[in-house]
């Protein structure tokens, strides 16, 4: 009676109030095992938003107080109204307060393998913004209509929050990690960058499940979050994760740098996204780039030490209790496919876990009804049967003279032409992919011999290096002194791999020090963007690194790389990146060897002369159908 009486005081419609009066409190809605679009959620202009700092467990920038980032909050209007709770969404980043990235800042890769790198001219520092009445609107107008918050954090050191830039240190898992305890009530949120107890802010609001989802560094901070092992912390969707700093600078002992950013290394990272406050930054820039960057990252070898260590996730993923839906695509050679790979076959069999791999470049979503489903079955807990689908999602090839329609997420994103839907399978790699040794037969001037078969006395094979050439050029000249080529016949029907192919090669070098690149490509050669219709995989290591690469298997060895014996032959066995593709019939499968790759390696003056040794040199791939389906396929 009370409630009625206070409608019939005011002065509108007494009809209408005693409807809205009666009418039940808003409440998320599932149909086919997602949350739905609620009318009573999708006013943006209802919608509740708030900024504060939360407090974490350490002190980047070493002043004696325990360092805050910057947090923005948008959520429904019933969770203050109706007392309403929900579940998060939650991205963090370094990105969100600009970047610094002018391309002459670059590190100079014109200079010979093994030497002290020429000095790097620190870029112009980024315009610190001191005020924000948010961070950003990702994943809002998805999230917060479907009934969940969605929360963002700028990374340490970047933006409004307190601390230093570390890229891929410590910082980087334990602020998301503070944020998660935030929304748990088991860490102090302010008002004020500088509150006291007097400007707390709690999460009342929050059912303390958290899903985490963001592409490149932003896909990278839910696996460092997740490897803290946090509470609270349901599900990741980490699309094109950086999950080590090393394999994104390095590979097999080699300086590689990420495709699209020749000359990029750790310390370019740090300037192109060092946005906090200028007060800090001379300090942080002694302490963290010009003190702990310079002295680990080791730009002259190339090794794997404990500075790289601190910085592969990999080590932590024992720490991982999150259901994981990976994302990543076969053509990113900005964030190299193994970045997923390797978590998630650590992880494999201890939480839920699903790929989804698409053919495109750097970036790009699960479908949305995917992510859906996963956030709504972790993080409300509706049992839509998530779990028991198919563990890998995988979009097939497409034209790749297609029309791209938008540029991909991240740095390094060339776009992606329509995709079909993913093709549903058992697991990734296929099941029944099986390894398929395939052995050299000389002729790699031209195009030398790929087949199953051992062939005795194939001899010995010599390219010379000149990175004058890059990889396109060198795999659709007919001939050329500069790569050795192998080649299988011509395929009469298609060909599937899935998984990671293996090279071992033992081979000579002219010089001390050389660089060493390996495609798998398809012949005759597609002209056009690196992809489905040319290349299958890649990758590179350092022979200097021989003696620990024996296995293949993800590299991690703190063995130092030792200088060559010209003339002398070591052999070495190393992986190149992880794919599933289906070969097309009418092409050939190439193996081209070659030493500095133009787009990704140092640039070492031409002259160079790497020797293989035919005999003692084999390529594995993973065939689905093994040995037999291959011999089908090329069988006229």
């Amino acid at each position: 009676m009370k409630r009625v009486s206070l409608i019939i005081l005011s002065g509108l419609s007494s009809v209408a109030l005693l409807r809205a009066a009666q009418s039940p409190p808003a409440k998320p809605v599932f149909a086919d095992g997602q949350a739905q679009i609620v009318p009573a959620f999708q006013d943006p202009l209802a919608w509740v938003r708030q900024t504060l700092w939360v407090e974490t467990e350490f002190d980047s920038d070493a002043d004696g107080k325990r360092d805050r980032v910057f947090v923005d909050v948008t959520r429904p209007k019933q969770t203050d109204t109706e007392g309403l709770q929900v579940p998060v969404i939650y991205e963090s980043s370094p990105y969100y307060s600009g970047t610094s990235g002018p391309r002459e800042f670059l590190w100079n890769v014109k200079q010979e393998v093994g030497d002290p790198p020429p000095p790097r001219i620190d870029q112009p520092a980024i315009l610190f913004k001191p005020v924000k009445d948010k961070i950003a609107d990702s994943l809002v107008g998805t999230w917060v209509p479907r009934g969940f918050a969605v929360v963002h954090s700028e990374a340490p050191g970047s933006g409004l929050s307190q601390g230093c830039i570390t890229v891929g240190g410590a910082p980087e898992e334990l602020a998301p990690k503070a944020v998660i305890d935030w929304l748990n009530g088991r860490a102090k949120g302010f008002s004020k960058i500088d509150g006291t107890d007097a400007d707390l802010v709690t999460a009342k609001w929050s059912t303390g499940k958290v899903g985490m989802t963001g592409t490149s560094y932003n896909g990278t901070i839910p696996v460092a979050a997740a490897t803290t092992g946090v509470a609270g912390l349901e599900a990741i969707i980490p699309v094109a994760p950086n999950t080590s700093y090393y394999h994104y600078y390095r590979s097999n002992g080699l300086v590689r740098h990420p495709g699209g950013w020749l000359g990029e290394d750790i310390d370019f990272l740090y300037d192109y996204i060092n946005s906090g406050d200028p007060a800090r930054r001379d300090k942080c820039n002694a302490m963290i780039r010009d003190g702990l960057f310079a002295k680990g990252r080791d730009r002259q070898h190339g090794d794997y030490n404990d500075f790289w260590a601190d910085r592969d996730l990999l080590t932590k993923a024992s720490g991982i209790k999150a259901a994981v839906l990976m994302a990543h695509a076969f053509n990113d050679w900005n964030v190299v496919p193994e970045h997923d790979s390797r978590i998630a076959f650590a992880i494999k069999g201890r939480v839920p876990l699903q790929f989804y791999y698409h053919q495109g470049g750097h970036g790009g979503n699960p479908p949305l009804e995917m992510m859906n489903k996963w956030f709504t079955r972790y993080l409300y807990g509706v049992k839509n049967g998530v779990e028991n689908d198919p563990k890998a999602w995988i979009v097939r090839e497409v034209d790749p003279n297609a029309p791209v329609t938008a540029p991909a997420a991240g740095r390094g994103g060339r776009g992606a032409a329509p995709t079909p839907p993913p093709t549903p399978y058992a697991d990734y790699p296929n099941p029944d992919a099986k390894p398929v040794i395939f052995h050299l037969s000389a002729g790699g001037a031209n195009a030398g011999g790929l087949g199953t078969e051992v062939t005795a006395k194939q001899g010995r094979e010599t390219l010379t290096d000149n990175v004058a050439f890059d990889g396109a050029a060198l795999a659709k000249a007919g001939s050329s002194p500069n790569r050795l080529m192998y080649a299988t016949p011509e395929l009469a029907r298609p060909v599937h791999i899935s998984g990671t192919a293996t090279i071992t090669i033992r081979l000579a070098s002219s010089k001390p020090a050389a660089n060493l690149s390996v495609w798998l490509v398809q012949l005759p050669w597609t002209d056009g963007p690196i992809g489905t219709a040319n290349l299958i995989t890649r990758g590179w290591a350092d022979p200097q690194n021989w003696k620990s690469l024996t296995t293949g298997g993800d590299y991690h060895s703190k063995a130092p790389g030792t200088p060559l014996k010209p003339g002398e032959f070591v052999p070495m066995t190393f992986m190149l990146q992880p794919d599933d593709q289906i070969i097309p019939a009418g092409k050939q499968i190439g193996l081209m060897i070659m030493s500095s790759d133009r787009d990704f390696t140092l640039w070492p003056v031409a002259g160079t002369e790497l020797t293989v040794d035919l005999e003692k040199t084999s390529l594995t791939l993973p065939i689905v159908g093994g040995l037999p389906a291959f011999t089908q396929a090329v069988k006229k």
